[in-house]
């Protein structure tokens, strides 16, 4: 009865000191995030409207801008695809599908590259077109068209 009365003493004195031997191990969870470099556009459309008067003998120049952010510390670049009439890299035109005729203009735009600083830091892409008058002395009167895009990757 002694031995009885000493096991259950020893086994309350362990159970209240938490003194058994646990099986316990431990892991760890790995958290990963990535940011994603992108640029967006805050302000899509440039309309660049000029009037060719061939009783001027000057060139003509119109200016539009956009307006984009890119992720903080990304790196971008501006490209475009030269219009809907182009004949090669950098060989842009307006067409006039009354007269079915061409006028060659010259676009650009600046910057072509840089590093974002994220969407409360817009970056303004300045935009023109420029027309040489000995391009349009000679065109038929009406008007003439051409769409550019623009892309901006990260």
């Amino acid at each position: 009865m002694k031995k009885l009365l000493l096991t259950v003493m020893v086994a309350v004195t362990l159970l209240a000191t938490g003194s058994f031997v646990n099986a316990a191990d431990t892991g760890t969870v790995n958290i990963n995030a990535t940011v994603v470099g992108t640029c967006k556009f805050t302000t899509n459309t440039a309309n660049i409207n000029v009037t060719l008067d061939p009783s001027v003998s000057s060139n003509v120049t119109g200016n539009g801008s956009l307006a984009f952010w890119c992720t903080k510390n990304a790196n971008y670049t501006v490209t475009d695809n030269d219009g809907q009439y182009e004949t090669g890299p950098n060989l842009n035109r307006v067409f006039n599908s009354t007269a079915n005729e061409y006028i060659p203009y010259t676009f650009t735009y600046t910057p072509t590259s840089g590093t974002g600083a994220g969407p409360q830091n817009p970056i303004t892409l300045n935009v023109s077109a420029t027309f040489a008058y000995t391009d349009f002395q000679n065109a038929s009167a009406g008007t003439y068209t051409d769409i550019v895009t623009i892309t901006v990757n990260p």
